[in-house]
């Protein structure tokens, strides 16, 4: 099938690895051109670089974290500077740590919102004058399956995470009428650098292993593995083309089925 996103411009925050590296690197055999983004410039350059020899389209970099208030600014400019314009915005960063609820203060809660909430809201604000310029033009945050179940540990997350669905499906209310969609997709446990650590940090607080801690995570998923980054980025790029172009509004799960397992 073609996506239609030849000469797309995209721009993917957090990406220099998991499932942020895995969605360019879709986008880019898709003939798309694309910006990454995260705080360190040479992990950026490493992926950019490892992208761009598999797909020989253009990858560029912006080394900015999304967390801090300035940041939006400099990394759509940067970004559409670069490209030419936008089309393709996909709001990634990383997630806050493990604990639960007695584990943080004020201050974590704090920095919880500012990384995934307000990092979301002033991304898009810097970005809807070019995205308003744009015939194919889509947002898509990547966020949990814990905005419908809640993980074990991961209280900030389940608790900040479902205020961006809510801010994604009020957009694609406000921005529809524009050509503008808004959707999210909502992965589970996927085969990535940060599954890894929270296997080992809910192995330590189990006093279990992290290979055990895997083969629980996978037990509990109907189709009985954990998910690939592939797989996740194969999805998230197609919500993002013109070939989806009359979907907009939803919170797509790519989890295996362990939402429904769980309900």
């Amino acid at each position: 099938m073609d996506l239609g996103l030849q000469n797309a411009r995209v721009l993917v925050t957090a990406a220099s690895q998991g499932l942020g590296a895995a969605t360019a690197r879709r986008f880019s055999l898709e003939g798309a051109k694309v910006v990454i983004n995260s705080r360190n410039l040479d992990k950026l350059k490493a992926t950019a670089d490892r992208i761009k020899a598999e797909s020989g389209n253009a990858v560029f970099s912006v080394a900015a974290d999304v967390s801090e208030p300035d940041a939006a600014e400099q990394i759509i400019g940067d970004s559409v500077k670069m490209l030419g314009g936008l089309d393709v915005l996909v709001l990634n960063a990383g997630g806050p740590p493990a604990g639960t609820f007695d584990d943080f203060d004020i201050a974590a809660w704090e920095n919880a919102t500012q990384l995934t909430f307000l990092s979301n809201v002033r991304l898009i604000q810097a970005a809807l004058p070019h995205l308003r310029q744009s015939d194919k033009a889509a947002l898509l945050a990547i966020q949990s399956m814990s905005v419908k179940q809640p993980v074990p540990n991961l209280t900030l997350s389940n608790a900040v995470r479902p205020a961006v669905i809510g801010l994604m499906k009020t957009l694609s209310l406000e921005l529809g009428p524009e050509g503008i969609r808004a959707n999210s997709i909502l992965p589970g446990i996927t085969d990535t650098e940060r599954v890894t650590n929270l296997m080992q940090a809910r192995a330590q607080k189990n006093a279990t292993t992290p290979a055990d801690e895997r083969s629980a995570s996978a037990g509990a998923i109907p189709l009985r593995r954990i998910g690939t980054p592939e797989e996740f980025a194969n999805t998230a790029v197609f919500l993002c083309s013109p070939a989806a172009g009359f979907i907009t509004g939803v919170a797509l799960p790519v989890d295996g089925g362990a939402i429904q397992a769980t309900l």
